[in-house]
Formats: C-alpha cells, structure tokens, sequence
C-alpha cells in the first residue's frame, strides 16, 4: 500500500522527522488561502500515487497568493500523465501547498529490505533530488548502504558513520536523529519502504524532508488499522481494488490482452514469459493460491470478464496441494454463472486430474484444452489472436 507525500510527511513528523510547512487543498479557493496563510512562496504538489510528477505539470511555484489559485486550478481534477502512470494518467483531486525552501544541497535517505540478506537496509548518499535506482546504476559508490540488526535496531554509531559518510557532521545531532525516526518508522509500521529524496539541507542551517514516500507490507496492515485508513483507492487500479474485494490478493493488472488463472507464483510468472515467447501478451499476473475452493476460481473468471482488454483465457493448474476437480468444478460453475464471450484454453495437471477430466467432459463446455505447458501457451497466443481452431 502506498501513501501521498502528505500523508507520508504527517507520519515523518511523529517520528521527529522535519518537514516544510504546509496543508492540503481540494480547491483553488483553498490553495489560496494556504498560500496566504503561509505568507511566503509557496510550491503547489499534485497528490498522486507515482513519480515524475514535475515532468508532468504537477508541480507549480506561485509567488502569490492569486497565483497559488491560477495554478491549483490547472492541475486539480484533471489526470496527471508522468513517466510512472501511462498514458491513463492519475486523477488529482489534492494538492499540497508547502513553502519554497531554497536548498544548499540535496540528500537521499531510505530504509528497504535487502531480499538477499533478510534485513533492514539504511541507505544514504548526497547524490539526492533523483532517482536512486539512476545513482545505483551510474555512481553506485555515491550510496552508503548500512544493513541493521532487527533484533538490536538501527544503532547510533551506524547512524553517525552514515551522516559522515554524506557530509552532515555539520548537523550530527539533527541528521542521527531523523536516520532513527525513520528506521523506527519503517520498523514499527511494517513499510516496505520509507524514503527521503531529497532531504536538503537549506542555507539558514535545516535539515528538512522536502519529499517523502513511504510503502507498506500489505500482509501487514492486519496489524496497522491507522494505516490501513490513509488507503485511496481513487489511485488504484480498479480492477486491482475488484479482485481485492473479490478475495483474490495476488492480481497485478497489466497492459496484455491474454488473461492468466495460475495456481502459484512461480508458475504465474513462468506462464507469462511463455505467453510472451509464443507471441502473446499477458492481460495480468494471477494466482489463486493452493487454497481449493470452487468460489476462487469462479471470482477469477469474474475479474477477467470485467477486463475489456482480455479476448483469450488461459487457465493453467499444476495441482499440488491444489485439488484439480476442485478447479474443473469452478471453471464449471463460471460458465453456468456469467457469459463467457472469449475462447478459454485449459490445462491441468496434478492432483485428482483425472476427476477434473470427468467434470469438464461431463460439462461439455466449449474449451480448447492443452496436456501440456508449452502448448498451452501457444493456443492462448493463437486465440487472441482469432486464430483459434
């Protein structure tokens, strides 16, 4: 789950976290009046859910008042198109005006988890204002990486080796105590990812957050129920809200027009690579899990119904712990239940294959029906195409 940078900046602040002043607007007449209260310059930053927000006119300096209102104007309740959202754009229905701040310099700080080691990882580097991933790729000695104990946490030396490390010893107190609120952020609030970029350092003697993001472990928010209340669906997408609703956590829609029903993850991703190498492109990633219920698989085939872009359904089970009657018999009720207006490849294997077998036989439904992986790819290819026989 992913919070706005304001959001994001109210919680940097409860963990003594500075931030620029500033408040929320929904409309022009608001920004104006922030900006008046405020009394200074001020910068008006759209509220969406990606990056790249300056390269698509979501971010306006206003130097007045009525300005701070022309320019909210311009950007509320329009979508914003950035290198991050596609040409759909995000909708933009808050912005956040904050005071200019003239920075000396700009930083980058960020905890994440390192996947190869299991543990918090701190990151710092003065190479701030752009993309980490771009400063990893070009000056990967610009980022001092810090991994934590979780057990004994972020330790007050490793913090003051990272402040060194980025030439803040000049701010030693202020930078150590805003590298362990964020990693007590991180830690206490189940993120899996909390970010400062940049955190600048202005010319009367501040450090502040001047952007911030932070992301959550969505298999924790169980535990986070303040958190899970900052959720704005308006940014999600909707298909991706359905299957939530609909119980179907691992769904990731995507650009393609062949929708997948998996059971696994690793099985998922390697139908998708063999949908592409047969000349296809995968409507989404999804994985209904090893839990056997006939329900699940009839949710799927709703969620692809509602998928105009979807012209083929491929429904691959390799059933382990996954009963393949089970999965026969959802794919049974779907058809019973809605129309299914695309051609539909299946192919099973596993578990009680030979009872799912009966059950689709029995059925007498028009399948096109695959007994092996790579087959089954190349059909799914073919029928969205038209080309099925």
């Amino acid at each position: 789950m992913k919070l706005h940078e304001h959001q994001a900046k109210e919680l940097l602040s409860r963990y003594g976290i500075p931030t620029p002043k500033g408040q929320v607007a929904t409309t022009p007449q608001e920004a104006r009046r922030i900006a008046q209260e405020l009394g200074v310059p001020v910068v008006l930053k759209a509220q969406v859910h990606a990056g790249g927000r300056g390269k698509g006119g979501g971010i306006k300096l206003a130097a007045t008042p009525q300005e701070a209102e022309v320019a909210a104007g311009q950007i509320l309740g329009r979508p914003l198109v950035t290198p991050q959202t596609g040409p759909e754009g995000k909708p933009v229905s808050k912005l956040l005006v904050e005071e200019q701040v003239a920075a000396k310099r700009e930083l980058y700080l960020g905890v994440v988890i390192d996947n190869a080691l299991g543990r918090p990882l701190l990151m710092a580097s003065e190479a701030g204002g752009v993309e980490i991933e771009e400063v990893a790729a070009r000056s990967p000695e610009k980022i001092h990486r810090i991994v934590v104990d979780p057990a004994l946490g972020l330790q007050a030396y490793q913090a003051r080796q990272a402040a060194f490390a980025t030439n803040l010893g000049a701010h030693l107190r202020l930078a150590t105590a805003i590298m362990a609120g964020l990693y007590r952020l991180f830690w206490e609030k189940s993120c899996s990812l909390a970010e400062i970029n940049p955190l600048v350092e202005t010319g009367d003697g501040r450090l502040l957050a001047l952007d911030a993001k932070v992301n959550f472990d969505d298999n924790a928010l169980f535990r986070h129920a303040d958190i899970a209340a900052l959720r704005d669906m308006e940014q999600e997408d909707p298909l991706e809200v359905q299957a939530q609703a609909l119980g179907i956590n691992n769904y990731v829609k995507l650009s393609g027009n062949i929708g997948c029903v998996v059971n696994g993850a690793g099985l998922a991703m390697a139908t998708m690579d063999a949908i592409k190498l047969c000349g296809g492109d995968p409507a989404n990633f999804l994985d209904i899990g090893t839990v056997n219920s006939v329900e699940r698989v009839v949710n799927s085939f709703k969620l692809l119904a509602a998928d105009p872009q979807v012209k083929a359904i491929l429904i691959n089970i390799f059933g382990g712990m996954a009963r393949v009657d089970i999965i026969a018999q959802g794919i049974v009720d779907a058809h019973r239940q809605m129309e299914i207006e695309v051609p539909v490849v299946v192919r099973l294997a596993g578990t009680n294959v030979e009872a799912g077998e009966q059950i689709l036989q029995e059925a007498g439904l028009p399948l096109l029906r695959a007994y092996d992986f790579g087959e089954a790819a190349r059909m799914a290819a073919e029928a969205a195409r038209g080309e099925a026989k």
